[in-house]
């Protein structure tokens, strides 16, 4: 086949065989690898593959973590792409596909972090033609992008223990405005003249109650004396 395309469910469980052991055997418990593996193979010499995972593919050890590594050493994986929550019906999470290919010149990966790339709906976010295209661009033109692409060569890969979790490649962190002290300070006056306006008339509130109920008295002073009254 020249191309794959594969959603299958996130982390199922499923009876390893042999079959891909030039790669790897994916856990009985989660059988992401097992389809990713299962459609790699139907691919042509020149074929390209795209699979919507859950993010544990990227950064999951033990097995998974020996069946990426073999893929990276490989080639196979061309890009990383995140996707927003809520954008699949049956699942909240966010995901992330893989685009892998047969043909491996190189073995650098394009991690694009599309994480924020959406309109917020009422029960489901969607992901608008705006979006797909900024994403279907950055994908062509395979360039760093700030905040939001990066093209790791594989020694970088390497480096980070052939863990592909997004953050390690693409930058998103936004640095806060600088706190105005003045600002900060005309705040905390504000809120200490509303205490005192509130304590000011509670106080006039305490001393218009009238009662004969020496309990009720003892009360309304021990309550002025807490106040500072």
């Amino acid at each position: 086949m020249t191309s794959v395309l594969m959603n299958p469910p996130f982390s199922a469980e499923w009876e390893p065989d042999e079959r891909f052991e030039d790669f790897g055997i994916a856990p009985k418990k989660k059988a992401d690898y097992a389809f990713l593996l299962h459609g790699y193979q139907q691919l042509s010499s020149d074929g390209k593959m795209a699979i919507i995972l859950p993010h544990g593919v990227l950064f999951r050890g033990n097995a998974e973590g020996k069946i990426r590594k073999k893929l990276i050493e490989y080639g196979a994986i061309e890009a990383v792409i995140g996707l927003p929550a809520k954008v699949f019906n049956g699942t909240d999470i966010p995901t992330v596909v893989l685009i892998l290919r047969k043909e491996h010149d190189d073995k650098d990966i394009l991690f694009i972090d599309a994480s924020n790339e959406f309109t917020k709906g009422k029960n489901q976010n969607v992901l608008e033609d705006e979006h797909i295209d900024k994403i279907i661009d950055t994908y062509k033109k395979r360039e760093d992008v700030d905040k939001f692409a990066h093209v790791a060569d594989y020694d970088e890969i390497e480096e980070n223990d052939f863990n592909l979790n997004i953050p390690r490649y693409v930058d998103t962190f936004e640095e806060e405005e600088p706190i105005s002290l003045y600002q900060t300070a005309k705040e905390i006056k504000e809120i200490d003249e509303q205490i005192e306006s509130s304590e000011k008339e509670l106080f006039e509130m305490l001393g218009e109650l009238v009662t004969d109920d020496k309990d009720a008295k003892n009360g309304i002073e021990e309550l002025r004396t807490l106040l500072g009254g």
